[in-house]
C-alpha cells in the first residue's frame, strides 16, 4: 500500500471548486509535507476550463514548481480539443483509466473533487 502517496481527481468545470479546494489542498498537501507523493490528475470539464482560464494556469505552474505531479485524461481533453493546450503547461496527457485503476488497487489515497 502507497502509504505517503494522494493523488486528487479534479473533475468540475466549477473555478471557485478549483481555487477554493482542489488547488488549495492539493498545492499545500505538498508544499507543507503533508503526503510526499502529491498528484493532480485533470479530469473531465476541468481540462476545458483550465485551457482557458490564466489564473488556473499560473496556480498550476506553482503546484508544478512546488513538485506536484501533474497528469489529464487524454480522452477527454480530446473531446473538448485541449489536449496540446494542458501538455503545454507542462502536463503529462494520457489515457487515465488504467493509471486510476492503478492508483486505486495499490491503496493511494484518492480524492475527487
Amino acid at each position: 500500500m502507497e502509504k505517503n502517496k494522494m493523488v486528487t481527481v479534479w473533475t468540475s468545470g466549477d473555478k471557485e471548486v478549483a481555487l477554493k479546494m482542489a488547488f488549495m489542498y492539493t498545492y499545500n498537501a505538498k508544499f507543507k509535507g503533508w503526503w510526499e507523493d502529491v498528484t493532480l490528475v485533470v479530469w473531465g470539464p476541468s481540462s476545458k476550463l483550465l485551457s482557458e482560464d490564466k489564473e488556473l494556469q499560473e496556480y498550476i505552474a506553482k503546484m508544478k514548481e512546488a513538485g506536484v505531479v501533474l497528469e489529464a485524461c487524454k480522452s477527454c481533453s480530446d473531446m473538448y480539443g485541449v489536449s496540446e493546450d494542458l501538455e503545454k503547461l507542462g502536463i503529462d496527457v494520457k489515457y487515465m483509466g488504467q493509471p486510476l485503476t492503478n492508483y486505486l488497487k495499490q491503496g493511494v489515497s484518492v480524492l475527487t473533487v
